[in-house]
């Protein structure tokens, strides 16, 4: 079993963003875990529908040496979260509300970010132990909706994931999300095809920025 990546809570909720990366080939796994350390990031995502997997996850905790968490997403069943936690993975992150697998996480005390949609699959990620519920697709549900929840859900925590733009996530954040989930907007794949890693350097420090300028705002 691969030493697993630490995942820090602290070092997480001072900084709340989760990159997504998916479909990419190992090669660029290095590059781009040292890009999103220097740029800011605490946490990478490798998602489980990414051919070899395991070993891009293994891969990236060996290469961000403690600066990033790395973790598994796209887990919909035990057998990957026993796949992704041999690999490395020190948190998991689902599409959808998977009891059995949040149900482990919550034994084994490996964070879990169930992916909901409705009020009542967000209640209910929350009552099996989601570290956070992921949001998902915010994009499609818009600030507004994220606002909606935090009236009768005040004390859920949300990770708004799916079409977050730097531009965007204030607007979020001010609504109640308390993280981010970001794939296609900090991965753009023509800058990951020609190793742009200054642009993906840079990219990462835009989010980063728009998340302190958003708890600025809402001192």
């Amino acid at each position: 079993m691969t030493a697993a990546a630490v995942f820090n809570a602290t070092r997480f909720a001072a900084m709340p963003l989760i990159a997504i990366l998916r479909g990419q080939p190992i090669g660029i796994i290095a590059p781009v875990v040292q890009a999103l350390a220097e740029g800011g990031f605490t946490a990478l995502e490798i998602t489980m529908n990414t051919p070899g997997a395991a070993g891009q996850i293994s891969t990236a905790v060996a290469s961000a040496q403690s600066r990033l968490a790395i973790g598994a997403g796209t887990v919909t069943s035990l057998a990957e979260l026993d796949a992704a936690q041999k690999a490395g993975a020190c948190f998991i992150v689902t599409p959808v509300v998977v009891p059995e697998v949040i149900t482990e996480c919550v034994l084994r005390g490996l964070p879990i970010f169930p992916g909901a949609f409705t009020p009542t699959e967000v209640h209910q990620a929350h009552r099996l132990g989601a570290t956070m519920v992921k949001l998902f697709p915010a994009h499609r549900l818009g600030p507004d909706y994220v606002r909606d929840l935090k009236a009768p859900f005040p004390n859920i925590r949300l990770l708004a994931t799916g079409g977050i733009t730097p531009e965007t996530l204030p607007e979020y954040s001010r609504a109640g999300a308390e993280g981010f989930g970001i794939g296609s907007p900090l991965f753009q794949s023509d800058r990951l095809a020609t190793g742009d890693w200054n642009w993906l350097r840079a990219r990462a420090e835009q989010f980063c920025s728009a998340w302190r300028s958003s708890i600025q705002d809402r001192i």
